[in-house]
């Protein structure tokens, strides 16, 4: 092959082998939050190759459609054990490749992408070959663009596995054969496509003398067609899945969430994988709920929970950024592990489960922090705090340290920690899950719980206890403040506090007369 040719059927048919890369791209990496160590591969079906004008089918029921270019390298003679020194000789062309994938379908799959990435078609390859013995494999630019708009592009400069290392790699256990293809990985970018948008991926490359080579565009246009039938794995997504699709939560629209939004409850989530947008917690709070619990205090709220058997509600041992703020909210929670080097690699970089947790925060909404108890790092910096405060969260607690104690005591969103500390994270924490059941500051916290703080400390309400402890805390309360009247009178509290049968008798005809008093004027 001296120069480009048309990619036809023959190729698809000679194609024994299709072999992906997981990640090859520092800025995908980046974007995934892990850079591996080595390269890692999934199998895709022959079947699933397509060329230039066949049309990417999305089954009706099926969200997320990703497109993903990539440099797609077609074996020209046969590899095995080969050094990566002897390795780019034996790749015969290379081409544009866009693996496509069904997000939808990668839950029950996950590593092997059969279903996600194994459909007929999903991946167009084309629409022709440059030659790879007159190319630079170092050299090569990728690009990809949805309905004319440039979504990708990066060079093979960057790569963290060269070429050559990927066929030697591969070839140690297995033999590669003529006309075998492996996909090299995506760049940052990749995001999702909907029916009717274009999808094209080109690749240029400079031959040895000079002369500019390009694949030309890899044009292939996305069609809904009939749904799946029920006979295994349907579509199931979760906001990690959707985050990961698009490429970011702004992208997948997930941020900010809107404070309108009631879903069901949530389950507790997998580790470092946030939970779908319809199963966060809903809240119990109205208004009418929220200005009651308002006006009455945790001490007082306190007493209600135990006298319904409720001793263990109160967060212990935190300060406040500002003292004397009173909150309500809705519970929403993020745990941390104890950090361990290869797990902070791989779930405390990029966009963990802590900027998840906050990115999903909703008006109104009061993060909670497990870190444990252990206060030798931050868990928290001015950052985020800035973050939640936009979205309109009411608070964050963590029972860590908080980073930039200053600057998060100045901003409008009070928070509590253990106290400050200037570490970072990763010291002493690993970034784990959102949206489960956690232990804070001795308590036991469910998204969902309605959070009430202020001067004396912070209470968790069950969220089906919460109207009726309102409603009595506020009548407790206007008893208090009955008492009180009656003690600066200069009554003692003998028989006053709690009162007695005769002081019960007066205090419930003033209140009846007053109240009957109230309505007349109404």
């Amino acid at each position: 092959m001296e120069r480009p040719e048309q990619l036809g059927q023959d190729t698809i048919d000679a194609a024994g082998k299709v072999i992906a890369v997981h990640l090859n791209y520092p800025s995908r990496a980046a974007q995934r939050g892990r850079t591996p160590a080595v390269p890692s591969y999934f199998l895709k079906p022959a079947t699933s190759l397509a060329l230039h004008g066949a049309a990417l089918r999305r089954p009706h029921g099926v969200e997320l459609l990703t497109v993903e270019g990539e440099v797609a390298l077609v074996i020209g003679s046969r590899a095995r054990r080969v050094s990566p020194e002897d390795a780019w000789r034996h790749v015969g062309a290379v081409t544009a490749a866009n693996d496509a994938g069904l997000a939808d379908l990668r839950w029950p799959d996950k590593g092997s992408n059969l279903r996600s990435k194994g459909a007929d078609g999903i991946a167009p390859i084309g629409p022709t070959l440059l030659p790879a013995q007159e190319l630079d494999p170092a050299g090569l630019r990728v690009r990809t663009w949805i309905n004319g708009e440039l979504i990708q592009d990066d060079s093979t400069s960057t790569l963290l596995f060269p070429f050559a290392q990927l066929v030697a790699d591969l070839s140690r256990l297995m033999t590669l054969e003529p006309g075998d293809i492996i996909l090299t990985g995506t760049p940052a970018g990749a995001t999702v496509a909907q029916p009717g948008d274009l999808v094209e991926v080109e690749v240029e490359g400079t031959t040895d003398d000079g002369a500019a080579l390009t694949t030309g565009r890899l044009g292939n246009r996305v069609v809904e067609t009939a749904g799946l039938e029920p006979f295994g794995a349907m579509p199931r997504l979760t906001d990690a899945d959707r985050i990961d699709a698009w490429g970011s939560a702004e992208a997948a629209g997930l941020s900010p969430v809107p404070a309108s939004a009631t879903p069901e409850p949530a389950t507790a989530s997998s580790a470092g994988v946030s939970q779908p947008a319809d199963s966060r917690p809903a809240s119990v709070l109205t208004p009418e709920l929220t200005a009651t619990l308002g006006s009455v205090g945790t001490a007082t709220l306190s007493v209600q929970l135990r006298r319904r058997g409720m001793q263990n509600c109160h967060v212990e041992g935190l300060i406040p950024t500002k003292p004397g703020a009173k909150v309500v909210g809705t519970a929403r929670t993020l745990r941390y592990i104890p950090a361990r080097e290869d797990l902070f690699k791989a779930h405390g970089g990029g966009y963990n489960a802590q900027k998840r947790a906050v990115d999903s925060l909703r008006e109104g909404d009061v993060l909670v922090m497990d870190a444990r108890g252990d206060k030798t790092s931050g868990t928290l910096g001015d950052v985020l705090a800035l973050r939640a405060q936009v979205l309109g969260a009411a608070a964050i607690i963590t029972d860590g340290g908080i980073r930039d104690f200053g600057p998060v005591s100045a901003m409008e969103i009070p928070a509590w920690g253990a106290t400050p500390h200037p570490a970072v994270l990763g010291r002493r924490h690993v970034p784990w899950a959102v949206d489960e059941t956690i232990a804070c500051g001795g308590a036991a916290v469910q998204p969902g719980d309605v959070i009430v703080a202020d001067e004396d400390g912070i209470v968790v309400i069950p969220p089906q206890l919460a109207e009726e402890v309102a409603n009595d805390a506020a009548a407790q309360e206007r008893e208090e403040a009955w008492v009180a009247q009656r003690v600066a009178e200069g009554h003692p509290v003998d028989g006053l506090f709690p009162m007695n049968a005769g002081w019960r008798a007066r205090y419930e005809a003033e209140t009846s007369a007053s109240a009957s008093e109230a309505s007349q004027q109404r």
